[in-house]
C-alpha cells in the first residue's frame, strides 16, 4: 500500500477497521455514519489520494445519484424560476439533497405529467423527481403516480390524489391574512390571484371564509384574476380596480410580488398604503421586510419545505411509503396593513 494511487476501498476499510459499505457511506457524507467514523474514513482517503470512481460506482449500482427537479411553470401564470420564493425553495431542496450526496438536475420542460418519466427516470439520468407546482396537470400527475416511479410534488393536497405532496396550509394562511385586514377595520377587500391553480384555489377559500365569518357579503367584482408577477399586480390594480372605479379599502394578494406591484400603482395614483388602502402579500420573500412600506405577508417555511420534499423522496427510494405533509403558515404583520 505504499503506492498511494493504488489504494482500494477494501484497503481503506482495513485501515479504518470498518466495513466497505461504511467506507462508501462515509466518503459520501451519509448521515447514517457517525461523524467520528466519517472523519476517520475521509482522513485516510485524503492521505492516500483516494478518489471515488463515480461513473463506475453508478454503473454498478444502476443509479445516477441525481434528482431531477422539474419546475411546472406555464407562461400564463407570470411565474418564473427567478421568482424569489421559488429560488428560496430550490436552494433549500439543493441543501437537503447535498446531505444525501445527491446532485440536482433542474428542468423546465415543455411536456407535463407522465411524459416526464422517460426523459429522466427511464433513461437513468435521475433516480427520482421533485415536481415544483401542479398547475392544471393534476390528472397527468395522477397518471404518473400509477407508474410507481419515485417522485414528490410541492403543491396543494387534494382529495383523490394518488401521489405524495408537500405544501403549506394555503387556506389557513389566506384566512389569517384576510381576518387581520378585517380586524384592522377593512371591509372592501380585493383578492388578487388565479384560482385555476390548486394552491390559489385554497387561498381563495380562506379569503371567503374570513369574509363570511365577519358577516361581509362577498363581492365577486373584487376577485381579480391575475398572474404571479409584480407587473400583474401593477396592471390589475390600475385596470381591474382603479380603472373600473371599484370601491375597495384593502388588497390581499397571493404572492408578495403581486403586492409590490399593487403598492407601486397605488402610490402613482396618490393612494397611501396603509392609510388609504391596506395591502397583504403571501410568501414572505426576503425583500418584503425591506420594501416601503414593509409588507404584511404570510410566511411559507421554505427550509421545512425543502427538508420534507427530500425526505419523502428518500423514503420512496429506500422502499418506504411516503406520507403527504401540510406545513403550517405564519402571519407576519408589518406596516402595509396598518396593523
Amino acid at each position: 500500500m505504499s503506492d498511494k494511487k493504488s489504494l482500494t476501498m477494501s484497503d481503506i476499510a482495513k485501515l479504518a477497521q470498518v466495513s466497505e459499505s461504511t467506507v462508501s457511506r462515509g466518503l459520501r457524507n451519509d448521515p447514517l455514519v457517525n461523524e467520528k467514523t466519517r472523519l476517520k474514513v475521509q482522513k485516510i482517503a485524503r492521505e492516500h489520494n483516494y478518489q471515488i470512481n463515480e461513473s463506475a460506482r453508478n454503473l454498478r449500482l444502476r443509479k445516477s445519484h441525481t434528482i431531477a427537479v422539474i419546475m411546472l411553470l406555464d407562461t400564463e401564470s407570470g411565474q418564473a424560476i427567478s421568482d424569489p420564493f421559488l429560488l428560496g425553495l430550490l436552494g433549500n431542496v439543493a441543501d437537503e439533497l447535498a446531505k444525501f450526496s445527491y446532485d440536482l438536475l433542474l428542468s423546465t420542460p415543455l411536456t407535463q405529467g407522465e411524459e416526464l418519466t422517460p426523459n429522466y427516470l427511464e433513461s437513468k439520468r435521475a433516480d427520482g423527481m421533485i415536481l415544483i407546482g401542479e398547475g392544471e396537470y393534476g390528472k397527468n400527475i395522477n397518471t404518473l403516480a400509477g407508474s410507481r416511479k419515485p417522485f414528490v410534488v410541492w403543491g396543494a393536497h387534494r382529495p383523490g390524489q394518488k401521489y405524495c405532496t408537500v405544501g403549506s396550509d394555503n387556506k389557513n394562511g389566506a384566512y389569517m391574512a384576510v381576518k387581520h385586514l378585517i380586524d384592522t377595520g377593512h371591509r372592501r377587500i380585493a383578492f388578487f390571484g388565479n384560482s385555476i391553480y390548486p394552491e390559489i384555489e385554497q387561498r381563495l377559500e380562506g379569503y371567503k371564509q374570513a369574509l363570511s365569518e365577519a358577516g361581509i357579503v362577498l363581492d365577486e367584482d373584487l376577485i381579480i384574476t391575475t398572474g404571479f408577477s409584480s407587473r400583474d399586480g401593477y396592471a390589475n390594480t390600475r385596470d381591474a380596480l382603479l380603472g373600473k372605479k371599484l370601491s375597495f379599502d384593502a388588497i390581499f394578494t397571493v404572492s408578495d410580488a403581486i403586492a409590490m406591484g399593487a403598492i407601486k400603482q397605488l402610490g402613482e395614483k396618490n393612494l397611501r398604503v396603509p392609510d388609504d388602502v391596506a395591502v397583504s402579500g403571501y410568501d414572505d420573500i426576503p425583500i418584503s421586510a425591506f420594501c416601503t412600506p414593509a409588507l404584511t405577508t404570510v410566511r411559507q417555511n421554505t427550509e421545512e419545505a425543502g427538508h420534507h420534499l427530500v425526505k419523502c423522496l428518500m423514503d420512496q427510494l429506500s422502499g418506504k411509503e411516503a406520507e403527504s405533509v401540510i406545513l403550517d403558515t405564519e402571519l407576519i404583520v408589518r406596516q402595509s396593513s396598518g396593523g
